[in-house]
């Protein structure tokens, strides 16, 4: 709304701007411009034993990010999917049956933002250390964690606006040099966590003395987890990727890799929910493909990875929710070069925090259409009363689509763009699908709105729903 009123660019602080015009995406977020993100970025490290962890997230070091990223990016690719697929398998499979044990028919409904997340958590907790956390399972936060993180990020969205502030608190040198006495315990709850899944990953670690992971000669059998994959980096690039490293990954893991998949999911289903048109017209896709012989599992109703790029409106409906529901609900900081540099056509001096809201770029009405308030997804599919008209007009709607995707940013851009958004995408492509195809979903109560709390990611409340058993669609005889 601020941009509504006051143009191209807001500033937010003294010393923050704030840019609309899609120009200055590829100028603030285009590789090798130097921008660096801001200190907003180093409140999110977590400590450990008195000492901050410098993630690929949070690191303001464009170098020491390069060099990381290239160390585990083959980890992450799109190609690795298929070694992760089984762990979300085996996750999503119990997933369907507990929902189906704990929710079907339960008259108090379902609270879906929660259930979602811990489904995000032991996803990853899988995918990482091929072992689930126990979320689903127990139907309960495992030590708390998740309220954690809601808390967290509570302090990170202000505190981040006075780094300052930060080293007074959570990061006070003198807590954290009691801490590397051993005085007191300054580890972040998030990074006790993942370090405890480390060592049931991994039992040879001392806790407190000796490497924290295990040596060459310690190693166990082979295993196609995140975690033995940061074990390789480390023996591959020695002389960079250390213990700490391999530590920080894991951690990062946990931090970042379930909110941000589970505020996703939220807004899929909430917006399916809403716009039961559209709700319709997915069921539909999903039920021809089932009786067309698309899906190998007529059992579960679990779908692949494979089989969900096949399913044009599903990844319209996906898309359409990442536009109106971005996680990350403020600016995106970079702090501008030394010496100044000219963004959307204004000069902008060096050391000024500027950035853009996935928020704010998901509704520019030249690129998305002056419809942007409105869940459609058939924005993201070719028009063919449109295309069909000529072969100009359909290269038109092939580049109207193309503008669409550049525009995105629930998973950042450019260089920093979000190291786990293959694995993210492999969660929702296959458990929206699924859940579809097994279950009926309403609203507990239709004139319940949810709540939304912008906490850096923008996490959503009081999303309550009810669940029915949904008679699974068989493949035809004559297919």
């Amino acid at each position: 709304r601020l941009h509504e009123q006051h143009g191209s660019v807001v500033r937010l602080g003294p010393n923050v701007l704030s840019f609309s015009d899609p120009k200055a995406l590829r100028t603030i977020y285009g590789l090798n411009k130097g921008f660096i993100k801001s200190e907003f970025y180093v409140v999110q490290q977590s400590v450990v034993k008195g000492h901050s962890l410098a993630s690929l997230f949070s690191t303001t070091d464009n170098s020491f990010h390069a060099q990381f990223r290239r160390c585990v990016n083959s980890a992450f690719a799109m190609s690795a999917l298929v070694q992760y697929e089984p762990f979300v398998d085996n996750t999503t499979k119990l997933f369907l049956k507990q929902t189906e044990k704990l929710f079907v028919g339960n008259p108090a409904g379902c609270d879906f933002t929660r259930w979602l997340q811990l489904y995000a958590f032991d996803v990853i907790g899988e995918i990482t250390y091929s072992k689930r956390h126990g979320f689903i399972e127990k139907n309960e936060d495992i030590e708390g964690i998740v309220d954690y993180l809601s808390r967290l990020f509570l302090y990170v969205a202000p505190i981040g606006q006075i780094p300052l502030l930060d080293r007074l608190l959570l990061k006070n040198p003198i807590y954290l040099k009691l801490s590397q006495y051993g005085l007191i315990d300054s580890t972040f709850p998030v990074a006790r966590f993942a370090r405890a899944r480390m060592a049931e990953r991994l039992p040879d670690i001392v806790e407190g003395s000796g490497p924290i992971l295990p040596t060459k000669a310690e190693k166990k059998k082979p295993t196609v987890d995140l975690l033995s994959k940061f074990l390789a980096a480390k023996e591959a690039r020695p002389e960079f990727m250390n213990d700490t490293l391999v530590q920080t990954m894991a951690v990062s893991m946990a931090f970042a890799g379930s909110e941000t998949t589970a505020i996703s999911l939220s807004a899929v289903f909430y917006y399916l929910l809403r716009n039961p048109t559209a709700l319709q017209r997915l069921r539909q896709e999903l039920d021809e493909a089932a009786r067309s012989g698309l899906f190998s599992d007529y059992e579960t109703g679990l779908v692949t990875w494979h089989e969900s790029q096949k399913l044009p409106y599903l990844d319209a409906c996906v898309k359409e929710a990442f536009r109106l529901h971005p996680a990350p609900g403020l600016p995106m900081e970079r702090v501008v070069p030394a010496g100044g540099m000219e963004i959307a056509g204004h000069f902008v001096a060096g050391g000024t925090i500027v950035g853009c809201s996935a928020w704010v770029m998901h509704h520019n009405k030249a690129v998305f259409g002056e419809d942007t308030d409105a869940y459609r997804p058939e924005r993201w599919l070719v028009d063919e009363a449109v295309a069909s008209s000529s072969a100009d007009a359909r290269v038109g709607e092939e580049q109207r689509i193309r503008e669409m995707n550049g525009m995105m940013l629930q998973f950042g851009m450019g260089s920093r763009t979000c190291i786990g958004k293959n694995i993210s995408l492999l969660e929702i492509y296959k458990v929206v699908p699924s859940l579809l195809r097994r279950f009926e979903i309403q609203f507990l109560d239709e004139k319940l709105e949810w709540e939304l709390v912008n906490a850096w990611f923008v996490k959503q409340k009081n999303f309550w729903i009810t669940l029915a058993m949904r008679d699974l669609v068989q493949k035809s005889e004559n297919v």
